[in-house]
């Protein structure tokens, strides 16, 4: 598993509304300890009883937005528990390990939850804005930065052990990752929230839908760019390369394909895009689909090749390509919309039923659509998934909400859980490194 987590990077300005509510805390206490020395003076008990039903007054005014921010940090504590959990057991169990192909298994939803949060994340950020070429230019550096780091982690810059080599090979480098698709999703996500929104009053959820129709627009427009090219572009036949010995020449294998719409492993217009953009050196080596009963008799881990195994096996797969990275702006734009319902309406009852709306409704469709062939399918990010995982978010969402709402968590019930979502990144960048070199070596 790559570093996730990483995209706390970008949740910056919702860390300054979390300093914002620790300084009215800070006021708060001023208030009491005022209190306290108007009290040793014989203040009285009017004068004592007024100041404490204001600061009673301000901490009520307030707690809505700890909720809100709790909840967030709780979901993305679950998250980053559940990135641990299919990355260190994954491979001892691979049921829960990302599916080789059509189907949906727990290392699915991580990717997609991420997403969500991140849109989730950004309707908060960008709630009040004082200059929006200044938010954009900041988006963009942030962008890049992620882009960067991920660049940086995936190109060969370490050295194998014992080997003290350092460097890249730009020829085999790979440029798409979980980092860069996180990256674009972030960027296009905040541009549409940033410059995509009417000055219409929210006091529905028609009016809600009026005030962001710009971004649902993108989002409609972006899916049905998604579905065109899926489904029209012409597959060719290709062929690739595998290399051997260094004084042998490379083993050629061909690809028969010549279709339209296919959404097998060998012939879908996503690795097409991505063969034909970014070059099939520059891909991921180790596909997933390698897994497949087709192409490993340890399935569905991998293993060695049956004896009647299919060409395309062995050929390189993105499975954070250019076409299937266009759904997963889709997530994050959802999640926006989750964002947009905490900040209109105050209302819980409100803002559970405005979620669970959209998530019920998601849910459907993706399974509908799932029944009717157009499978649930991580790899390629089909629609269908983004329906199903999208809900899945939202779901997941309201649980931590209510947990948060009417159980009241105290600070030390969800500590682990925010400290978890805090404090795993140099964790999981160590966990990438030793999984970089092993593989090396």
């Amino acid at each position: 598993m790559k570093s996730y987590e990483a995209i706390k990077n970008i949740d910056e300005d919702e860390d300054v509304e979390m300093g914002q509510h620790q300084k009215q805390i800070y006021e708060s206490r001023s208030v009491f300890n005022n209190a306290q020395k108007t009290n040793n003076k014989v203040e009285s008990p009017t004068s004592i009883s007024s100041t404490f039903t204001s600061i009673s007054t301000k901490q009520q005014q307030h707690q809505p937005q700890t909720q809100r921010l709790v909840s967030l940090d709780v979901f993305r504590g679950f998250t980053v528990v559940l990135m641990i959990l299919v990355d260190e057991a994954g491979g001892l169990i691979p049921a829960i390990n990302h599916s080789p192909w059509n189907g949906l298994t727990l290392a699915d939803f991580v990717m997609p939850f991420f997403l969500f949060i991140v849109g989730v994340s950004l309707a908060l950020a960008y709630k009040k804005l004082s200059s929006r070429v200044v938010a954009s230019r900041n988006a963009i550096l942030r962008s890049l930065k992620l882009l960067a780091l991920g660049l940086f982690l995936q190109g060969g810059y370490f050295h194998r052990l014992g080997d003290l080599t350092f460097g890249v090979d730009l020829k085999q480098l790979r440029w798409m990752g979980i980092l860069q698709r996180i990256a674009i999703a972030y960027l296009l996500t905040a541009l549409c929230e940033i410059w995509l929104k009417a000055d219409d009053t929210v006091n529905s959820g028609s009016s809600l839908a009026r005030k962001y129709r710009y971004q649902w627009a993108v989002a409609l427009f972006l899916s049905g760019l998604y579905l065109c090219l899926l489904y029209g572009l012409y597959v060719p036949d290709w062929e690739y390369q595998i290399p051997t010995e260094p004084s042998s020449a490379p083993m050629t294998f061909s690809v028969k394909c010549g279709v339209r719409g296919d959404t097998r492993p060998a012939c879908n217009a996503v690795g097409m895009i991505d063969r034909t953009i970014l070059g099939i050196k520059h891909l991921y080596r180790r596909p997933i689909y390698a897994r497949m009963q087709e192409c490993s008799i340890n399935s569905p881990d991998y293993g060695p090749l049956p004896p009647d195994a299919p060409s395309w096996c062995q050929a390189a797969f993105d499975p954070e390509g250019l076409l299937s990275t266009v759904m997963a702006i889709v997530t994050c734009l959802v999640g926006l919309h989750y964002g947009h319902i905490i900040i209109h309406f105050k209302d819980h009852k409100v803002r559970m039923l405005y979620w669970m709306i959209p998530s019920s409704c998601l849910v459907v469709c993706g399974l509908t659509l799932d029944l009717l062939g157009m499978h649930i399918n991580k790899v390629l990010y089909s629609f269908s998934y983004t329906c199903v995982t999208a809900a899945a978010a939202g779901f997941l969402f309201v649980g931590t909400y209510l947990l948060v709402r009417y159980l009241i968590l105290s600070k030390l019930s969800y500590l682990p859980l925010k400290f978890e979502s805090y404090s795993t990144k140099l964790l999981s960048l160590s966990r990438k490194h030793r999984h970089k070199t092993l593989i090396q070596t």
